[in-house]
């Protein structure tokens, strides 16, 4: 679920935390980093149970309308059956795995702030799309996956209140939101009728490596801050340390340890990563300024033979 740009994204915000509070400590801020990884996991299954909660609204107004003598066009819900029979909706509404998951981590958030359900349902219902969706006359897989992909995407994920309770519940989901709506649209793209639970319930980490890369990555960082300082301020003579971004600074001392601490991660993806980060969550030049640095660097280190690369796919 999480790359490793992802991970670096983590790391970098958890130093940025550092210099921000004064707090040297590493062990706070290593288990901060596994904390806010593993908030990720949880903000999925909040979104993902989100459906869950929508199937259940819609079955309990099912209930209430087929017990009417007449329906009227005056109803505020039409006729859910078409809806509450989508058949991804059912995978993962009737899904006792995610369930168990969700309860094992004691996520009841909607059940404590429906509203915020009532208010996507609401929205639902009222949509083009859904109405667009209940009236079409074909009820196969393919319809019911884009019904879906269609809700989620233009309903669910767009909700500004759904955001802005994610916001003040954790401050941490600010980046994590569109990463996690990124993933799920992704799955719902991809799922089969044949797909078992278990693709819902996929792992937050590729593997015990990337948590191991983290760690690796935020210890090495912090421990030789000094040491790295150093490195950029002897590339840039004309600039004051003062002058360079907090952000540009945390990603140039984080790029410099990867290159020197990581020989199996070529110099390129290093580089191209801490760019790539930068262009998102520092100033419009950041990108010009830290690869300027780091270009310089790669070449003295190679020169020195600082700079030991191994595996395939280097430079």
């Amino acid at each position: 679920m999480l790359t490793r740009r992802h991970i670096r994204v983590k790391v970098m915000q958890c130093i940025y935390a550092l210099t921000q509070s004064k707090d040297d400590s590493l062990e706070k801020q290593e288990k901060f980093l596994r904390y806010s990884i593993d908030s990720m996991y949880t903000l999925y299954l909040l979104i993902l149970s989100l459906f869950i909660e929508l199937h259940q609204r819609a079955s309990e107004q099912l209930t209430l309308s087929s017990k009417k003598y007449l329906a009227s066009d005056s109803d505020q819900f039409p006729d859910q059956e078409k809806f509450v029979n989508n058949k991804v909706l059912l995978q993962i509404a009737n899904n006792e795995a995610l369930k168990a998951e969700l309860k094992k981590r004691k996520l009841n958030n909607w059940y404590l702030n429906d509203e915020y359900v009532r208010l996507v349902y609401k929205d639902m219902v009222e949509s083009p799309q859904y109405k667009s969706y209940m009236k079409a006359t074909s009820h196969d897989y393919d319809g019911d996956r884009e019904f879906m992909i269609t809700l989620f995407k233009d309903i669910i994920a767009p909700n500004e209140k759904i955001y802005d309770y994610f916001e003040d519940d954790k401050l941490t989901w600010v980046d994590d939101f569109p990463i996690v709506n990124t993933f799920i649209l992704k799955r719902l793209k991809k799922v089969k009728e044949s797909h078992p639970s278990s693709f819902f319930l996929p792992r937050l980490l590729k593997d015990d490596d990337d948590m191991q890369f983290a760690q690796k990555l935020l210890g090495k960082t912090l421990l030789n801050d000094a040491q790295l300082t150093k490195e950029i301020e002897g590339k840039t003579p004309n600039w004051d340390k003062d002058r360079i971004a907090d952000i540009d600074a945390i990603l140039l001392k984080m790029a410099i340890c990867e290159l020197l601490n990581f020989p199996s991660i070529p110099e390129k993806v290093t580089i191209n990563e801490a760019l790539e980060i930068a262009k998102e969550y520092s100033t419009p030049k950041s990108s010009i300024f830290i690869n300027g640095i780091l270009d310089k660097l790669v070449k003295e280190y190679k020169a020195t033979g600082k700079l030991n690369k191994i595996g395939r796919g280097l430079m």
